[in-house]
């Protein structure tokens, strides 16, 4: 099964960037190398884990990171994104670890020397543990030490680096962490997630005048995840319930980067649930982005409940193997009416993907389930881009399978395959479409 896109689409111009995905401590292990991180402790916890395991070997790309670039190489792709581990770039007393940074920094000299661009995210969710015993993302003092190693490992990373994102998925730190408890620390209080929000939102903003001042050669943002939001019916009270779970769990993350202010439902929300703003931090928050990246996999439809709130409800089939509805037009539906709200810089797709059942056997992994998606999911983009949006590349989820947080191991996005048991990797049949999609962009743009 091919991945096919008509030939006129600004998808196959050699412009476009694809590229594969990763963050540190879903592949690297090597724990022994690094301090704590909250996902170290949280995975300890018996119960939080569906598969009882942790990330202290994970795909052990700490050891076999030079396999793994070869690998990425073999896929044609233009760019890697990955993760910088805090825990393993800075000591306890935040002066540099030089081992942790020459470890990055090999990377990225062997990424540079293929011509693979880096797309370097400096926080995908493994705050040192240290910091969360201070209170984490509910201390405001954690977004200016965030901020401090954003400048510290940016100067050490000199022009090795193509873009830098701030954060990936705030909402997913301070949702999920932080009032939900489903992610580390596993923290659950309505009291606690604008709090880590905002937190987090300034130590974006904070980060980026320290990457503007070191690396301003670089493409420099953040990366943001959208589920949108659908009513049940057309009656009024669940497309109100439709629109405040957006702006809890969309709006309330993008709006204050543009807008410099929360959404309106900050009104609603008891004072002893809403974060201390102090005079300056919209301003900082809302530092001028040269790129945002968007995160989608999937929406979700809201009912209103007997208080007027909102509920969400179970999914419609098809599904991915995580229980992800796969409905690609909310991905154009989405991108469309960001684009209407907001005055938006240039976008990359910095996630997409689909976690399937896969089937190893006799040494292959046929997914033509998760190419579909990939198919279909370009599809929707060829759209977006038709209606006038800069988007400029796109990346897959994941390069490999990997440590899926609250999952463990058992669930797989990558379009490599691996084995636990001997770290042998494998390219899936979605890999090999992905590849033969990107080798023949300059055959079809040529024509």
């Amino acid at each position: 099964m091919k991945i096919s896109l008509p030939n006129d689409s600004k998808l196959l111009s050699p412009e476009f960037t694809y590229g594969v995905a990763t963050a540190s401590f879903q592949i690297e292990g090597g724990v022994d190398e690094r301090l704590p991180c909250i996902w170290d402790t949280f995975c300890r916890v018996k119960g939080k884990i569906k598969d009882n395991s942790n990330g202290d070997i994970a795909c052990d790309h700490y050891n076999r990171w030079q396999q793994d670039i070869d690998l990425i190489e073999t896929l044609g792709v233009d760019a890697y994104r990955l993760s910088i581990s805090w825990p393993r770039v800075l000591k306890m007393d935040g002066s540099i670890n030089q081992k942790g940074v020459d470890f990055y920094k090999r990377i990225l000299d062997r990424l540079n020397d293929k011509q693979i661009k880096p797309f370097v995210t400096l926080y995908h969710w493994d705050l040192p543990q240290h910091h969360e015993n201070r209170g984490g993302w509910l201390n405001r003092e954690t977004a200016f030490e965030y901020a401090d190693y954003a400048d510290k490992i940016s100067r050490a990373l000199g022009d090795r680096v193509f873009s830098y994102a701030t954060l990936n998925e705030p909402y997913c730190s301070a949702y999920l962490g932080y009032e939900a408890g489903i992610h580390a620390p596993g923290l659950a209080s309505k009291k606690y997630g604008k709090r880590a929000a905002h937190h987090l939102l300034l130590g974006h903003g904070l980060a980026m005048k320290a990457l503007q001042a070191n690396s301003p050669n670089t493409q420099n943002g953040i990366v943001l995840n959208f589920t949108p939001c659908y009513p049940s019916t057309s009656a009024s009270a669940d497309i109100q319930a439709a629109k405040m779970a957006d702006a809890h769990f969309n709006q309330w993350y993008i709006k204050p980067l543009f807008d410099a202010e929360y959404p309106e439902i900050i009104e609603t929300i008891p004072k002893d649930e809403r974060p201390e703003i102090f005079a300056g931090d919209m301003e900082i928050i809302a530092a001028p982005l040269d790129f945002m990246g968007v995160n989608f996999y999937t929406r979700q439809v809201y009912q209103a409940d007997t208080e007027n709130q909102f509920v969400s409800l179970p999914p419609s089939e098809p599904v991915t193997d995580i229980g992800w509805e796969i409905f690609p037009q909310a991905f154009v539906d989405l991108m469309s009416d960001l684009n209407q709200r907001y005055d938006l810089p240039p976008i990359y797709i910095t996630e997409n993907g689909a976690a399937m059942a896969d089937d190893y056997q006799n040494g292959e992994v046929i997914d033509y389930d998760r190419t579909r998606y990939v198919q279909d999911h370009l599809t929707a983009l060829d759209k977006i881009i038709n209606l006038g949006i800069d988007v400029k590349g796109y990346f897959y989820w994941s390069l490999m399978d990997n440590f899926e947080w609250a999952e463990g191991y058992a669930k797989r996005f990558g379009i490599v395959y691996v084995d636990y048991e001997n770290q042998k990797r494998v390219l899936k049949h979605s890999a090999l479409a992905y590849k033969d999609l990107i080798s023949n962009r300059s055959t079809v743009s040529s024509n």
